[in-house]
């Protein structure tokens, strides 16, 4: 199980959910209602899942494709540890993440 830490953006809220490896990012912020929108359904062709990974646990995810990197190019707010959530999975070794949710972020599904 890996306890993800969901911050807002403006830092106020926090919400903690243990997921277990093998689940993506995205789905798992989804289910907790975080204002991800995840526009092309995981399918790395929009940036609508940008998050900010906490310095702290970034280095303990597998690095970017390029691919990735070119989508987060198109994504507002990011940062030297911004991710896709849809390009996250949660494994066995992770024990903790911690993402922030960036500004400007909203969710036009209405989740």
């Amino acid at each position: 199980m890996t306890l993800v830490r969901f911050v807002s953006a403006d830092g106020q809220r926090v919400q903690e959910i243990e997921a277990p490896a093998g689940e993506r990012l995205l789905d798992v912020a989804q289910a907790a209602g975080q204002p991800l929108e995840g526009t092309c359904e995981g399918q790395m062709a929009c940036s609508t899942c940008h998050v900010i990974v906490a310095d702290e646990d970034f280095g303990n995810l597998p690095r970017a494709s390029e691919e990735e990197e070119d989508m987060l190019d198109l994504a507002s707010h990011v940062t030297r540890t911004s991710r896709l959530s849809c390009q996250i999975w949660l494994v066995d070794t992770l024990e903790r993440l911690t993402v922030r949710i960036p500004g400007g972020s909203h969710n036009m599904q209405g989740r």
